[in-house]
């Protein structure tokens, strides 16, 4: 039997990892990981039960006992925490800042690493975040970081609470996206980067499908010639 390959894509808040990810593992059929919700998910549990994030003791008592599970419904991933759907609970511009300054904690880091590697160890995966293709998993066959100008990544998530029933200002929402930019590119552990190896990918003037597309041409060429 032939081993499915690890395939991680990295990149900055808005750069459409997210949706880019979910539709390319549909059309290998593969295992959709998005392992940002995980610092998310610490972060609200953070929030809820007003708990120190400077903390370390404090949270590595809480990563310890996480209950966190995932569920594909109707084509889109719906992220639980002890049994409860916390979905769009996490995907606030509150939860994603506060998730910035938790996951340069090394004790969160080191906790979700290990959870990070069981959920993708078999292959057969697309792994999302920010240091999947650098830190948890530099062995992938398959490695993208995913960008585009800050401009459009501010629009981008935007136009994704809009359509939630959330409004929020957009020139808020882009200097959020800006300072988080900026904390993850300069945090001591896991920095936001390309790492060697990666195909970097420009999805500023680019469709969803382009990205899918562009994405596909480099899998093709690492699949086995029985799998084209």
């Amino acid at each position: 039997m032939i081993r499915k390959l690890i395939i991680t894509i990295d990149g900055p808040s808005g750069a459409g990892k997210s949706t880019v990810s979910q539709l390319l593992a549909e059309r290998l059929k593969y295992k959709y990981i998005d392992t940002g919700a995980l610092y998310r998910i610490v972060a609200l549990k953070v929030k809820q039960m007003n708990i120190d994030p400077e903390s370390e003791e404090e949270l590595h008592s809480l990563c310890s006992r996480l209950d966190i599970s995932f569920d594909q419904k109707d084509g889109e991933l719906r992220i639980f925490l002890e049994g409860k759907d916390v979905t769009e609970e996490i995907r606030t511009p509150e939860m994603s800042l506060l998730a910035s300054k938790i996951s340069a904690k090394k004790v969160v880091r080191d906790a979700l690493f290990d959870m990070q590697r069981k959920l993708g160890n078999e292959g057969g995966v697309v792994m999302e975040g920010r240091d999947m293709g650098t830190v948890v998993f530099p062995e992938a066959e398959i490695k993208f970081f995913l960008d585009a100008s800050l401009e459009v990544r501010g629009k981008r998530r935007f136009k994704q609470y809009l359509e939630k029933g959330k409004v929020f200002n957009l020139n808020q929402i882009t200097c959020e996206i800006e300072k988080r930019d900026l904390d993850d590119s300069k945090r001591a552990l896991s920095p936001l980067k390309p790492t060697n190896g990666a195909t970097v990918i420009d999805s500023t003037k680019m469709s969803v499908e382009e990205v899918v597309g562009e994405m596909l041409k480099v899998i093709q060429q690492h699949l086995p010639s029985s799998s084209k």
